[in-house]
């Protein structure tokens, strides 16, 4: 037992080679290292000149940093670009703006043409509409009592006699007025415009008998004719609006003789739909097509 015990606490023999392990790691990292090193050390060339161009065509500068530089943009099937500097322009790309400014001029130049073809065609549908309200007026004998114009917002039919309005500063439609509105209806009827009512009252300063300003009188005549047309004629009130503008809009110059009879009116206004652009041009294409030149 003693020998047993004796032969377990003998020391281990010693192994003076260790080292050799310690440099063996060694050299196996160090081989490591200089390997990646020398794949770090290999540029691709292709790919270094394609960022370098790019870098200097962004910045302006020259493609070419060293003499004699492969560029991988000469390689074939690939484009060539060309550096621009801030501020310039290559040919081709200034060729190319040539192009396109040249297609946008175009473009507007058709654009327009368009624009004054729509507005020929409305303005001769006005022009149609107007002839067709002065020959059913015509037929009664009540053709001074309504003046036809065309302007950038449709035809304007204005209710200009002094027989509309009964009285000064009264709002009722006479007999006449409601004969009048007899005759405009069955055209007015047949439209899918919108209809605009718009009150006036002439340029004398005085106030009115029956109402508070100039304001309440023409919206009063307004609205009246708004009712009869709806109430009467069987016009939709989806269809119509009123507005009233007191004495701001006189149909003519105040200062003329007789002025005031036609200013004091009511406007109905059949609306164009056409864009702002075309109703813009249908006074003048109206003008164009009257043989008076005069519009009405």
């Amino acid at each position: 037992m003693s020998k047993g015990r004796r032969g377990s606490h003998e020391e281990e023999h010693e192994n003076h080679e260790r080292w050799l392990v310690t440099y063996a790691d060694m050299v196996t990292l160090l081989m490591v290292l200089f390997i990646v090193m020398f794949a770090m050390s290999q540029v691709d060339e292709k790919k270094f000149n394609a960022l370098k161009a790019g870098l200097a065509a962004g910045f302006g500068q020259s493609v070419s940093i060293q003499d004699g530089s492969d560029n991988i943009l000469n390689e074939t099937g690939l484009a060539v670009a060309m550096p621009i500097a801030p501020g310039q322009s290559s040919p081709g790309q200034r060729k190319q703006d040539a192009g396109l400014a040249a297609q946008l001029a175009r473009y507007d130049e058709l654009r327009e043409q368009q624009v004054r073809k729509d507005a020929q065609v409305e303005a001769q549908r006005l022009s149609g509409l107007q002839r067709k309200v002065e020959a059913a007026l015509a037929k009664r004998g009540l053709g001074s009592d309504v003046r036809a114009t065309i302007d950038e917002r449709g035809l304007v039919l204005s209710l200009v006699s002094r027989h509309v309005v009964f009285e000064p500063d009264v709002a009722e439609l006479s007999a006449r007025g409601r004969e009048v509105l007899d005759q405009l209806a069955p055209v007015l009827a047949d439209l899918t415009e919108p209809l605009s009512i718009e009150g006036h009252t002439n340029q004398e300063p005085v106030k009115p008998r029956y109402f508070a300003t100039d304001w309440e009188l023409s919206a009063a005549r307004a609205v009246g004719v708004l009712r009869y047309l709806n109430e009467e004629e069987g016009i939709p009130n989806r269809r119509m609006t009123a507005s009233a503008y007191g004495h701001e809009k006189p149909l003519i110059d105040p200062s003329k003789p007789d002025s005031q009879a036609v200013n004091k009116r009511v406007d109905i206004v059949i609306r164009s739909t056409q864009p702002a652009e075309t109703r813009a041009l249908l006074a003048g294409a109206s003008r164009d097509q009257s043989p008076r030149g005069d519009g009405s």
